[in-house]
């Protein structure tokens, strides 16, 4: 890497961090307000004030410092060019945040002609934040670690030994069936448990349907540069819409846990959105993983 490149990408961290800390300010002084606003959508998930000022705040501090550079949010879509552009979840997990539950965080990731190359997560009711850099490795500070220190994927192999996370409860019969071989399944979902799995404190995750670009690009990128790897159902690469399916390193777990999913080459979920778009789930190509093996590259 040249120094350009190097000083280009720890500027676009630093950025990242400038942005994180805008929106932990607002949304801390937003949650557990009494009075907060919010409104169901159609789809059933909720907006509350805190995503929408958010948001509206970091497009602000977009046009003032990156005007040449595009953003696509949660609340407001996408604007400007799409070469160079920032991917916002303002609040992901907004029941949690609505009901006073500290598990939510802000999402952001900057993507550079379709592929992502930082993401920033910071959970400030937690204390805790978690970041990436492509090549650079995925590395998290909170209470515990004043430091930065650096994440990695477990190492388990086997269904009967592995802790599955998943999102909402599914109902495909396949599910079930998965759920039941682990050693343990527990619902967590959103943000959460992607950060668990690239720390290693569980070892499969599976999403939920039609999944959006700004809620996974930083979820994504944090996985794989922890050492895992993200697919669809068929173990594609994941594309906007899809369900995802995130593990650690090992091959033989990943295909086993696609190995139960019914149909030819995986089953579908029940509904998704149109145009999907990858969004560069393959595992990084930094060999520099906590135990100095390399992150296994799926077929």
């Amino acid at each position: 890497m040249t120094a350009i490149a190097a000083m280009t990408e720890a500027d676009d961290l630093a950025f990242a961090r400038l942005l994180a800390d805008a929106a932990d300010r607002i949304s801390l002084d937003l949650y557990r307000d009494a009075e907060l606003l919010v409104v169901t959508k159609p789809d059933r998930t909720e907006v509350s004030e805190a995503d929408r000022a958010v948001e509206a705040a970091l497009r602000r501090l977009l046009r003032t410092h990156r005007p040449e550079q595009s953003v696509l949010g949660g609340e407001r879509g996408t604007g400007g060019s799409r070469r160079v552009r920032w991917l916002l979840d303002p609040v992901d997990a907004t029941s949690n945040f609505v009901r006073g539950v500290d598990w939510w965080a802000t999402l952001l990731a900057l993507e550079i002609d379709g592929r992502v190359e930082v993401a920033m997560i910071s959970a400030p009711a937690m204390g805790r934040r978690w970041w990436a850099t492509r090549g650079q490795g995925a590395w998290t500070t909170g209470p515990l670690d004043p430091s930065p220190r650096p994440l990695a994927v477990s190492r388990v192999d086997a269904l009967a030994d592995a802790h599955l996370a998943y999102g909402d409860l599914r109902l495909d019969a396949w599910f079930a069936d998965l759920a039941g071989r682990y050693w343990r399944a527990r619902g967590i979902g959103d943000f959460l448990m992607f950060r668990l799995l690239a720390e290693g404190a569980v070892d499969v995750a599976v999403g939920q349907n039609d999944e959006r670009a700004w809620e996974l690009a930083a979820p994504v990128l944090l996985v794989t540069e922890a050492g895992g790897c993200v697919t669809d159902l068929a173990g594609r690469p994941w594309t906007e819409g899809q369900v995802a399916v995130a593990s650690n390193r090992n091959r033989l777990l990943h295909a086993a846990v696609l190995a139960v999913i019914p149909g030819a080459g995986g089953a579908r979920p029940a509904t998704t959105r149109p145009g999907p778009r990858q969004l560069s789930p393959a595992p990084s190509p930094n060999p520099d993983t906590r135990d100095g093996s390399r992150a296994a590259v799926l077929p």
